[in-house]
């Protein structure tokens, strides 16, 4: 057998490699013909290599926490029901671009939802950013002083979904504003954005200092968007997330 291990090293069929063991045994005991065994090793190097996908997706996103939709406390007086977390859950706005707004107090859960989202979405294959908007701020000088704000844009570009967290603790300058509508505009109708904030789209835009440019961002965030009102005590007291992001499948 161990011919048969060193050349699928060499193809790179690292899930049929670390299973052959196993389901030869299964083989055997239950008498599964060729083909059954085949079909097995064959589901096994499929989903290892979805799950080193998913894996991979997550550390690129950058997530602060580990965190799952199935483990929200869904509750209507929240403001999030069972019904709804499923509908998240779907990837169904992401399949149609549309965009998904939480608002809500300090702590009530707005960005573990978030999270769960673009971890739900890594787990399906589709690229997702967590993007804190201060750390963004300071991506973009960072990019901007070494030359490569637009190769920071088309990375923004790439990933069909992209999370907004803490959007308008402060007002923002007309730079960062015209950094949010370059974002914007190069996923509008083309991607998804997830957007946690404290305060109400009819408010944000008061946050700009350019009333044209409030006006375009706050039309591109909110054409073809679901707001979610989260409401309560904090969320965060009762329900700590993982430090580190070791999620397994």
């Amino acid at each position: 057998m161990s011919n048969y291990l060193e050349m699928m090293g060499e193809l790179k069929l690292s899930g049929m490699r670390e299973s052959i063991g196993y389901r030869i045994e299964e083989a055997l005991e239950n008498n599964l013909d060729f083909g059954e065994f085949i079909s097995l090793l064959l589901l096994d190097e499929k989903d290892y290599r979805r799950n080193r996908k998913a894996e991979l997706l997550r550390r690129k996103a950058k997530f602060n926490d580990c965190v799952a939709l199935e483990e929200f406390d869904a509750q209507v007086k929240r403001g999030v029901s069972k019904a709804m977390v499923k509908r998240l859950a779907s990837l169904q706005f992401v399949d149609q671009n549309e965009n998904i707004i939480f608002i809500g107090g300090t702590g009530a859960g707005k960005s573990y939802l978030a999270q769960a989202i673009g971890q739900r979405c890594c787990m399906n294959g589709i690229e997702s950013l967590y993007l804190p908007v201060n750390k963004l701020f300071m991506q973009v000088k960072e990019a901007e002083a070494a030359g490569t704000y637009l190769k920071l844009l088309e990375r923004f570009k790439k990933a069909k979904v992209i999370i907004l967290d803490d959007f308008g603790l402060r007002n923002y300058s007309h730079q960062e504003a015209s950094v949010l509508y370059d974002i914007l505009e190069d996923r509008y109708s083309r991607g998804s954005v997830v957007i946690t904030s404290q305060v109400k789209p009819a408010g944000w835009k008061t946050l700009f200092e350019d009333e044209v440019i409030a006006e375009a961002i706050v039309d591109r965030i909110e054409s073809c968007s679901h707001t979610i009102d989260v409401r309560g005590s904090s969320y965060r007291k009762t329900h700590r997330p993982k430090e580190k992001i070791e999620c397994k499948n």
